[in-house]
This record gives C-alpha cells, structure tokens and sequence, in this order.
C-alpha cells in the first residue's frame, strides 16, 4: 500500500522533524566542533580588540591539549559563569619565571631557563610584564610552576590584563592555574570586522 505524503498534520510533522534535525546539527557543531564568542575589553590587544568576534576550534582540545602560545578561550578560577580569553604561556611541568618586566620559561626536563620570545606584544607591552597588579611596575622575580592538567596563562596586554597573576579563588587565595577542562576552545581566527578577518597564526617559540 503506498501511503500518500499530503494533508496538514504531514507538513507540520515535516517542518518540525527539519528544525529539529537543524537544531541538533547546530548544537552538536557549537559542542563538539566550533563556536563563535564576542571579545569584551582589550585584555588582549593588540591581538584581539573589544567587540570583534572571533571563532574557537573546540575539537582542537577533544583530540588534543593546549600548546605554549595558543590563544584560547576559558573559564576562569575567579568566576566560572564568564569565558575569558588569553594566551597560554606555561603547560604542566613548565616554571614560568617574571622578572625585570620579562618572562621566562624553564620546560620539564629542561635544566635551562630561557627568555621567552613574545613577538606578538606592542611596543607598549614589550618588558613591561609585571607581578599582580599589572599596572603595579614590580619587576622582582616570581615564579610559577605549573601542576599537571592545568595551565599559566597571560594577556597580550600585559598592563591591563586580569590573568594568571591575579586570579584569586573563592577564599581570595592566589589561584594562578585554569585545569584543562574549562579550556573551551581554540581561537581559530577573526570573523569580524571584515577588516580585521584572519587566522591567528601560532608563535615560534623555538622549542
């Protein structure tokens, strides 16, 4: 017996059946696979600039982990209703070294520290990294060392950044690390303005 596809109650089942299919596509590819986010405030500049939106690769951390000078966009320990996003410089086992307006990384493994190349800061950030609070001109040494599972990371803009430096927990104690799963995604690159539309390309960080 054929049956007839006509009648009222078949278009409806039609349409929603389509917009569900559509809706579970959309949400399964904002979950697993990418997402678009708005930058609130210059934290990263001149990287990223207050309200240009930008695309994050999720499945870059379903499939792997976060990378020294990844961009990527995060929950962060002071608030984990809010995304965040900022640089990571040091990954589990690295000791993150601020001194003289600097920064240094020891790897694991590694006997040697060595200053970290950041040709991504503006004239205006460049040896101007200091302890908590950023604007704060302190140049005297602190370090980091960063457990396994979590991550150090930093603004581009490194005078009015809220990061690593300054995160505090609950209790108000220093809580500079983010565990790897409140990394939400990848930034992949800039979709708007159009004039400002580009991939973020990854530092070379020589190691």
């Amino acid at each position: 017996m054929a049956i007839q596809k006509t009648g009222l109650w078949y278009h409806m089942f039609d349409v929603v059946l389509n917009i569900v299919i559509i809706v579970a596509i959309v949400g399964a590819i904002r979950t697993f696979l990418i997402s678009p986010f708005q930058v609130e405030g210059s934290s990263m500049s001149d990287t990223l600039e207050h309200k240009e939106y930008i695309i994050i690769n999720k499945l870059a951390y379903h499939i792997g982990t976060p990378k020294n000078g990844d961009v990527v966009v995060f929950r962060p320990p002071t608030d984990m209703k809010k995304h965040y996003v900022k640089r990571v410089i040091g990954t589990p086992g690295d000791t993150i070294t601020i001194k003289n307006g600097e920064v240094y990384i020891k790897r694991k493994d590694d006997i040697r520290e060595e200053l970290l190349p950041e040709p991504y800061l503006s004239e205006r950030n460049k040896g101007k990294t200091y302890r908590h609070p950023p604007t704060s001109g302190d140049t005297s040494e602190i370090s980091y060392t960063v457990p396994e599972g979590e991550y150090f990371l930093l603004g581009d803009n490194r005078q009015g950044s809220l990061d690593s430096r300054s995160f505090m927990d609950e209790d108000d104690h220093p809580a500079p690390f983010v565990p790897e799963d409140d990394m939400k995604g990848l930034v992949w690159f800039i979709a708007l303005p159009v004039t400002r539309m580009h991939a973020l390309q990854p530092p070379d960080y020589g190691f």
